[in-house]
């Protein structure tokens, strides 16, 4: 299972969602959904904008979960 993390990284930094759209130039809603573990279909236009807005590695908001 694909997990989005970027609610933890944000947190951890300080960064508020309003802030991240205002960086990224992207949709609140956009930026809550990915926020909320919400999205379905991955955007790498969108991951791109966040790392790049971020300073981060996609593997920072993104990772891996094997079901068992």
């Amino acid at each position: 299972m694909v997990r989005l993390s970027v609610d933890k990284y944000l947190d951890s930094h300080g960064i508020t969602r309003y802030e991240l759209a205002k960086r990224t130039g992207i949709r609140f809603g956009i930026i809550d959904n990915y926020y909320k573990n919400k999205v379905v279909r991955y955007d790498s236009f969108v991951l791109d904008r966040i790392c790049t807005a971020l300073g981060c590695d996609v593997s920072d908001i993104i990772s891996y979960e094997s079901e068992k």
